[in-house]
């Protein structure tokens, strides 16, 4: 398995986060982002113990190739 990293945030401080990968084996995204813990947030969402809620700015949605136009190899 190998992560592609398709794009950080520009906008976020030091280039840290958030960030879209792309797993090669899956076809799948992973993505890095804001821990959502407000309380009021999460009450609206039904999340099973297995996962975990991020949250990431509009702005990120250009690193999909889906957005971009670009075909998938998956």
């Amino acid at each position: 398995m190998a992560l592609h990293m398709l794009g950080k945030d520009p906008e976020s401080p030091d280039g840290k986060s958030p960030t879209v990968y792309l797993d090669d084996e899956t076809g799948n995204y992973i993505l890095q982002g804001w821990k959502v813990t407000d309380p009021a947030r999460l009450g609206q969402m039904d999340i099973p113990e297995h996962e975990t809620v991020i949250e990431f700015p509009v702005r990120m949605m250009q690193f999909f190739p889906e957005v971009k136009g670009a075909a998938t190899d998956s």
